[in-house]
């Protein structure tokens, strides 16, 4: 069995795909205990043949070619695929530093653990660009062992839900059945959740390893009216996760200010963004009320105020705050 699987979904990304796929290749370790599962989701660009060189000369690169699915099943079918006793998604428009990637897979092979959680940097185009080797980037390394249940508490951040930055052992995905929901964007909320809420020992290294490449246009940029829907099933999926069993209290209590959080990013959203109508915006409240019927809240003055604003006046609210929006604008 290899150490490694490296999954790397790839959908319309020629500007990016080649210098992630070099930095791969750019690691302390031996090809033979690694793979790197390229999942080309049906691109229309000239990703594949930025990176056909690269292919050619290394035997553990494993191509998947798909029909555009959309993220979620191009990683599904990655961890499918994969044969590592470990995964790592790496996004196709982002980087790893150079000789940072053998130290967090020897303390995952080493521990056992479910997930060993790692740190990043953000750089743009231009900070990438220069000439310098991401290895001088600060790389103090510490760990500590925790449960996934402690690490859910202290420290996820739902604005963050980051699976780049987690090495998952790929038989806890499997074992648990923990995949990514197919068809939606936002995907990584309810699979971040899950997987910290089921594992058991966890690594967090205080360690940077990974580039997230910011000031550019993502999949999740902009708003259409299915991305309001494809979030409204991120915040269903996450909200179920109360039901788990052997949960206590103050976890519970932390999923659904999680939930909060989300539900409030997503009426933001709804609230400033121009090119969809209020009839666009009801739908989607709807949507959401329908996929997630039992949806409330009660932690504070503020959440009992959205709460009965959420399932008495929801567009009566959101009419205000355009109001509002506008006024401001004027």
């Amino acid at each position: 069995m290899k150490k490694l699987s490296i999954i790397i979904p790839i959908y319309n990304v020629e500007k990016y795909i080649r210098p992630c796929l070099e930095s791969i290749f750019q690691q302390d370790m031996e090809e033979s205990d690694f793979e790197v599962i390229l999942v080309n989701d049906g691109t229309k660009d000239n990703s594949m043949e930025r990176i056909s060189d690269i292919i050619k000369a290394h035997q553990n690169i494993i191509t998947i070619n798909q029909k555009n699915k959309g993220l979620s099943i191009a990683r599904n079918n990655g961890i499918k695929k994969a044969s590592g006793e470990y995964i790592l998604f790496v996004d196709s428009d982002d980087l790893l530093m150079s000789l940072h990637l053998k130290r967090l897979v020897h303390e995952a092979i080493s521990s056992k653990a479910d997930m060993v959680i790692a740190d990043y940097t953000k750089m743009t185009d231009e900070e990438i660009d220069l000439p310098q080797n991401s290895s001088t980037i600060d790389s103090n390394y510490e760990t500590k062992e925790s449960t996934g249940k402690e690490l859910f508490l202290k420290e996820l951040d739902p604005d963050q839900c980051y699976v780049w930055r987690t090495l998952y052992r790929t038989a806890f995905l499997k074992e648990n059945g923990i995949i990514f929901i197919p068809k939606i964007c936002y995907e990584d909320v309810p699979f971040t959740h899950e997987c910290y809420l089921k594992a058991g020992k966890c690594i967090r290294a205080s360690y940077p390893f990974y580039i997230y490449r910011i000031g550019h246009p993502s999949i999740t940029s902009g708003v259409t009216i299915k991305k309001g829907m494809d979030y409204c099933i991120a915040i269903a999926r996450t909200w179920e996760l109360i039901y788990l069993r052997d949960l206590s209290r103050i976890i519970i209590k932390k999923i659904k200010d999680d939930v909060f959080v989300s539900i409030s990013a997503l009426i933001y959203i709804l609230v400033h963004e121009e090119r969809i109508t209020h009839k666009d915006r009801a739908m989607i409240i709807r949507y959401l009320q329908q996929v997630c019927p039992d949806l409330h809240f009660s932690h504070g003055l503020k959440q009992s105020i959205f709460n009965f604003i959420y399932h008495y006046v929801p567009m009566t609210y959101l009419r205000i705050r355009r109001w509002l929006v506008k006024m401001n604008k004027s």
